[in-house]
């Protein structure tokens, strides 16, 4: 067994993302003593029957008393609400990150809430799946992901590395980059990906009754693709776009100008410029592969992982 990094994690909000970092921190070592909160008392309930933590405590400001490490696993727009809670009750010398996949506008309302003896290093884990809630955590979840880091102003660089030897210990890859870059290359990445799954799950939801079931019985593996990404929690995605949505807008109109280019080519019967542009997203995907950021067990092996709700 490592070294613990930290005495005490404390985790606010317990979902897919806070109860992997548990799980996760547990098999590691990571911690001396990992404890929690979340704002549901059937979540803190069930959290109790699953065992994960050493404590499930009833508020967030009770929780971080004392924590070395404060992890704020909430939607993005609750981030700074929660800050405003748990400032007056950091400990000195506390570490303060965050787990949301926006990172600008996360620096911006919580910051301010840091008290200058502490420390707020935001991060995003780029990894999770379309499950949510306590039970849907698995410590697996962050092998061969990336996470990103993207200090605050305030953060010293010796908080920054110490965060990023926590999170290479649960398995992930660190980078560290400013938050606004962060935000533009995910909304390619991540958000926009997302936006197009739902509107187009959301097209098959308005069809005519029986071709919509026509449409779900005959399913290939690319609409199971998108309804597996468009039944991620709506709560968490409202925030993400809303919170970035100069970025997503931006990266949005490209594609928008790129598909209407593609209307263009298949209009005039140019096979020419489709079989182009089909050679080049086969590179992409090359490379993806060749990144690592693809693996031949299905869904990155999380399905065999995710613990059962009778356990």
């Amino acid at each position: 067994m490592s070294t613990p990094l930290f005495n005490r994690v404390a985790l606010v909000g317990l979902g897919l993302i806070g109860s992997s970092i548990a799980h996760a921190a547990r098999a590691k070592g990571a911690a001396k003593e990992i404890v929690g909160t979340a704002r549901s008392d059937k979540t803190r309930a069930r959290v109790k029957e699953l065992g994960f933590l050493d404590q499930v405590m009833e508020s967030s400001a009770e929780a971080v008393s004392g924590a070395d490490l404060v992890i704020i696993c909430v939607p993005v727009c609750a981030s700074g609400a929660v800050a405003r809670e748990i400032g007056t009750h950091l400990s000195p010398g506390a570490i303060v990150t965050d787990v949301g996949s926006v990172k600008g506008s996360v620096v911006s309302e919580v910051e301010p809430h840091i008290p200058e003896r502490c420390y707020f290093v935001a991060g995003h884990p780029v990894a999770g799946t379309e499950h949510s809630g306590p039970d849907s955590g698995f410590a697996e979840l962050f092998e061969g992901r990336w996470c990103i880091l993207t200090p605050a102003a305030k953060a010293s660089p010796e908080a920054t590395e110490k965060l990023r030897a926590f999170w290479s210990m649960l398995g992930s890859n660190v980078d560290v980059m400013d938050p606004e870059h962060h935000d533009l290359v995910l909304a390619i990445t991540s958000h926009i990906p997302h936006l197009i799954a739902y509107n187009i799950v959301g097209t098959v939801a308005d069809l005519e009754t029986d071709t919509r079931s026509e449409v779900i019985k005959y399913s290939a593996s690319g609409f199971r693709d998108f309804t597996r990404i468009a039944a991620s929690d709506p709560a968490m995605w409202r925030d993400v776009f809303l919170s970035n949505k100069d970025a997503v807008l931006e990266m949005l109109g490209r594609f928008s100008e790129d598909l209407s280019g593609l209307q263009r080519a298949i209009r005039r019967g140019d096979g020419d410029a489709l079989e182009q542009l089909f050679t080049r997203t086969r590179n992409i995907r090359r490379n993806i592969i060749e990144a690592g950021q693809e693996t031949e067990k299905a869904d990155f092996g999380r399905i065999e992982t995710i613990p059962s709700k009778k356990d």
